[in-house]
């Protein structure tokens, strides 16, 4: 078992290293995401709006119309560029020229081709003629058919002769000629015009398919030479001059901005001008600072974050907005900064990931919207302690209203900071102290509406069980559990007893109640395929693994979790909930159908693993506490103890084979959570599985009724009297 600190269902949590190990992968994603946050962080400080000045890019819409202000003749880079770019396209692709080396190579080739074949025709120790068109092919690849083949190796001397000497004199007529590449088979096809007319029909052919098979390109490319003369003829461009007119629309409102707006804009000097390089500076080294600050806290505080690529990617993301925001938001205004939701990044982060998450990140924007309004102590308290109270109000969520609690809490705070500066600095400008109140006020009722509706949509995105998910699936009248109610009502009625176990036990170790309840009600819905097979559904009495061998009911029974897979997977439920159906049975043995088939093999070896569940075995209390659960009410209905010792002994067995077996180990669970697990599962069992009086069953129902009256004593005035 392991024995680290808690982690909580919806929100990681963990003080330790993970057991799993860092892989490169691993480290490199966590890299590039702190390259990416220290990049926009970076970007983000040095962005500077202008009101004189605007800032636009190529290929985006102008924000306003920009008149030219004045009459100005420049240079223009564009237009140069385009000219350039002409006069480099006016020059056509240089070429080496024929190549008669290759023309001399390809006859040699032919030649050497004929006399091979030459060979072959009065090699009398080749009387097949298979054997002669398979050597003759062996020879060379000339495209002939075997119809050609036999005509030319079976032609007379002077028919040979006539069409060695034509082929070679055709493919010396074809190779002197320019042949670029692509061009082989356009320049193969003269060769029908090239064969002397005094041959058959039959020698002009294969003269004509022995000539083309070895034509090849001649002539290349020359990029080398292609690329100088293009760049003379751009050296010879003299560059453009371009005239603005005063008054001039460089670029209207909402229209793309082209790359020779934008350079008219520039030379207008309307541009936002660049950073200053100690600007750019100090801004790196910060966000620097910041972001080691944040990877060495994950590392050393949040480890688990770093084999969760998708929260990873989330907390980079909410910081990066933040920032960006805090940016576009403070700097040069007195009552935006005060509006600034702050807070809702910081509960975003508390209710999708964890607390101490939040707090770290509450710290983080501080310094950060302290930078953007110029090392301001009362912004930098502002959102630490409003960040903090809205994590802390936010943390235990379970149910909506959270949201409006924690909007009181943030604007409280908030009125609270804002009130005990001004009172500092001796500030009693009635009126601006209550805009500031109200722009405090309001933020604490923008902070909480952004988290809610945030919370809402970026759970499921980024794939984090959230209890309003859950909330829908503990109903009733969820299409997947109704199912399990009408096809499977014993199993239903088990996964009930389960969640009540569970839920118990879920409370008393401090893990999540809510999912523990819902993963009861889905632990088993793989039943849903074949009900009838699982002794709880067996109303008649009538068992069909009766009639199937030990290893096929095995098999149906082993199935059920990947049934209840496939069906979660078919009806969308989160991974925590389908983490359930995987883990309850972790990797135990089917072993009453194991035993079963040991005993009918007379001895002989036995495949355990056909037997065995897949697993994986349980990975956090949760579905730890449904595995022992579900085991336990298992046994007890199934040896139906008869007190209350008893129980506690089924449940002690069946707890100590989970321990023993190892299901347990890779849990976040401890000794003392089994025994308060144990003690609270007895809890509910003694209220379902308690002893009852069996009436004799010959007893009349007026004998009942004489006993029952003989021992209560009947009074006039008691209303449960019944007189004769």
């Amino acid at each position: 078992m392991k024995t680290r600190s808690p982690s909580e269902p919806h929100r990681e949590r963990s003080r330790s290293l993970p057991d799993s190990p860092i892989r490169p992968r691993q480290a490199l994603r966590s890299v590039s995401l702190a390259l990416a946050l220290l990049l926009v962080w970076t970007g983000s400080y040095v962005y500077l709006p202008s009101s004189d000045r605007v800032s636009v890019q190529v290929g985006e819409p102008s924000p306003r119309n920009i008149m030219a202000p004045r009459r100005l003749v420049y240079v223009s880079e564009i237009k140069t560029e385009e000219a350039r770019s002409a006069a480099a396209a006016l020059v056509g692709d240089i070429y080496t020229g024929p190549n008669l080396a290759i023309a001399d190579e390809q006859l040699t080739r032919l030649q050497d081709t004929l006399a091979r074949l030459e060979v072959l025709r009065n090699d009398g120790l080749v009387d097949a003629s298979a054997d002669r068109l398979a050597q003759a092919r062996g020879v060379a690849d000339l495209g002939l058919d075997d119809p050609q083949w036999t005509s030319l190796l079976e032609a007379d001397a002077d028919s040979w002769q006539a069409i060695g000497a034509e082929a070679l004199r055709v493919l010396d007529l074809v190779m002197h000629d320019d042949i670029r590449e692509g061009q082989a088979a356009a320049k193969a096809q003269q060769a029908y015009r090239l064969v002397r007319r005094d041959l058959s029909a039959t020698e002009r052919d294969l003269v004509i398919r022995i000539a083309t098979a070895f034509v090849v390109p001649n002539n290349f490319l020359d990029i080398e030479q292609t690329a100088m003369s293009r760049q003379n003829a751009r050296r010879l461009v003299e560059p453009v001059q371009w005239t603005i007119r005063a008054g001039e629309s460089v670029v209207r409102e909402g229209e793309i901005v082209s790359p020779l707006a934008l350079e008219k804009l520039g030379v207008l000097g309307l541009l936002e001008e660049p950073p200053r390089w100690d600007d750019l500076i100090g801004a790196l080294v910060l966000t620097t600072c910041l972001v080691v600050a944040v990877a060495v806290y994950v590392y050393r505080a949040q480890p688990v974050l770093l084999l969760r690529p998708r929260r990873q990617l989330l907390l980079a993301l909410t910081l990066m907005v933040a920032g960006a925001t805090a940016r576009m938001s403070i700097p040069g205004h007195v009552l935006l900064p005060y509006l600034f939701p702050a807070a809702s990044f910081c509960m975003l982060v508390a209710v999708l990931l964890n607390l101490e998450l939040a707090v770290f990140t509450a710290a983080i924007l501080s310094v950060l919207v302290g930078l953007n309004a110029s090392g301001s102590m009362e912004l930098v308290a502002y959102v630490l302690v409003g960040g903090v109270i809205g994590a802390l109000a936010i943390s235990q969520i379970d149910q909506l209203s959270a949201f409006v609690r924690a909007a009181a809490y943030v604007a409280l705070s908030n009125a609270g900071i804002v009130l005990a500066f001004q009172m500092s600095n001796h500030m009693h400008d009635a009126l601006g102290l209550v805009q500031l109140l109200t722009a405090a006020l309001s933020n604490g009722v923008l902070s909480a509406s952004l988290a809610f509706v945030a919370f809402l949509v970026i759970g499921r995105l980024f794939g984090i069980t959230t209890f309003v998910q859950l909330m829908e699936l503990a109903r009733p009248t969820h299409p997947l559990f109704r199912q399990l109610l009408l096809e499977a009502p014993g199993t239903y009625h088990h996964s009930i007893v389960v969640s009540n176990m569970a839920e118990r036990a879920a409370q008393a170790i401090g893990a999540d109640p809510l999912l523990v309840r819902v993963g009861s009600y889905y632990h088993d819905i793989g039943k849903i395929r074949r009900p009838y097979f699982f002794a709880e559904n067996q109303n008649d009495g009538d068992n069909p693994h009766d009639k199937l061998d030990p290893k096929t009911s095995a098999e149906i029974i082993i199935a059920h979790t990947t049934d209840g897979l496939a069906l979660a997977r078919k009806h969308r439920l989160p991974d925590r909930v389908c983490d359930f159906i995987t883990e309850h049975h972790g990797t135990t043995l089917a072993s009453y159908f194991y035993h079963q088939a040991t005993r009918q093999t007379d001895g002989d070896a036995v495949d355990v693993t056909c037997y065995r569940y897949p697993g994986p075995r349980p990975q956090s209390k949760e579905t730890a506490i449904v595995m022992l659960a579900d085991s336990i009410e298992a046994a007890v209905r199934a040896k139906r103890p008869t007190s209350q010792e008893d129980t506690a002994a089924v449940a002690h067995k069946v707890i100590g084979e989970r321990l023993s077996s190892g299901q347990l180990d890779e849990a976040d669970i401890t000794m003392r959570d089994l025994d308060q697990i144990r003690q609270a599962f007895l809890g509910i069992l003694r209220g379902v599985f308690h002893p009852r009086i069996d009436y004799p069953e010959t007893a009349s129902l007026s004998e009942a009724t004489a006993a029952v009256l003989s021992q209560t004593p009947a009074t006039p005035s008691d209303p449960g009297v019944i007189t004769p």
